[in-house]
């Protein structure tokens, strides 16, 4: 197989229909490619839904739906599906992780896999992001670090013109260019890396296993990519009700992954850095907008909730990520 797309549907069986229409006057001409749905628990009527859909517009020749009964999160209901494909005689050859609330540009898959048969070293790529009135998304992104922890919590502009080599979110490269990481909404991975890394790790239920990933692919000997000439269009949060700017509260398991994410790659003493160095810019910020009478852009109850899932009151090991229904993949 030369390419396999996954695509987790949780709830959004409209969007995941749209992902599709987009996709099919691609996929066909791509020799040896497949999709596979994942309705991912929803606990409503999305796989009838989208098993109709797919008959009704003649899909079933290139996509396949796996209904499961449960929700088991982004990085499980991925891996079900990559277990499954590198188990076979036939593994693909590449594996591309396709967010539900997208739709993607004329020739964006094509593009992907173009670039990485030209670029044997490239172990992951990722494509343009942009929101549907064509603003740019963060992808690509640089690692988290204890400077850009307090940077994200502060949000002081002159701090962050000191800290720029550290800011999360850099000047998006207008040419194909190695990056530190690159969104798992769009995001391409060779064979050879899944075979070396396994899938994805499982300690996150949802958010940060894509920079996990192309973290270790790099340790690795990997490089990512980022390829502006592949456009897909993302309706940011539609699945997990998380998006920049919404006010909305972040969820336990964006927490829990991302104290995972600090203590499985930097260890236990680079992770309480992190933790303080936000919640210190944090405090620092909410005390300068109630001086200066401002309204508070964050994520409602990011201080407190953050402090809460913090290594100082929960410790230093990975949360339980059971099999347990949670709001969003």
């Amino acid at each position: 197989m030369k390419l396999l797309v996954i695509i987790l549907n949780y709830k959004v069986a409209d969007l995941t229909t749209g992902c599709l229409r987009s996709l099919a006057p691609e996929m066909p001409a791509i020799a040896g490619s497949r999709v596979v749905v994942v309705e991912n628990g929803s606990g409503d009527n999305s796989a009838e839904r989208l098993r109709d859909s797919i008959v009704a517009e003649g899909w079933d020749t290139w996509v396949e739906l796996a209904p499961l009964t449960q929700n088991l999160g982004f990085t499980r209901g991925n891996n079900l599906i990559i277990r499954r494909a590198f188990s076979s005689p036939n593994p693909p050859e590449y594996v591309l992780l396709l967010n539900a609330d997208t739709v993607v540009a004329e020739n964006a898959i094509s593009r992907l896999v173009r670039f990485m048969d030209e670029n044997p070293r490239a172990g992951i790529a990722g494509a343009r992001l942009e929101y549907p009135d064509k603003r740019p998304q963060g992808s690509p992104f640089r690692f988290l670090s204890i400077a850009s922890e307090f940077d994200r919590g502060l949000q002081m502009g002159v701090v962050s013109r000191w800290l720029l080599k550290w800011v999360v979110c850099p000047a998006k490269p207008r040419v194909a260019s190695p990056v530190d990481w690159v969104a798992g909404a769009g995001m391409i991975i060779r064979r050879d890396v899944i075979e070396v890394l396994g899938p994805l790790d499982e300690g996150f239920f949802a958010y940060f296993e894509d920079m996990d990933y192309c973290l270790n692919a790099g340790r690795a000997g990997w490089s990512t990519w980022y390829v502006p000439e592949s456009l897909i269009v993302h309706f940011e949060g539609a699945s997990s009700g998380i998006g920049v700017g919404t006010g909305a509260r972040l969820p336990s398991y964006w927490f829990e992954a991302r104290r995972w994410f600090f203590l499985k790659n930097h260890g236990a003493l680079y992770a309480s850095l992190a933790d303080a160095a936000f919640l210190l810019g944090c405090a620092l910020s909410g005390l300068r907008r109630i001086i200066q009478r401002r309204r508070n852009p964050d994520a409602a109850h990011l201080f407190l909730d953050s402090l809460r899932h913090s290594v100082f009151l929960t410790g230093f090991k990975a949360a339980d990520n059971g099999l347990k229904q949670r709001g969003g993949y």
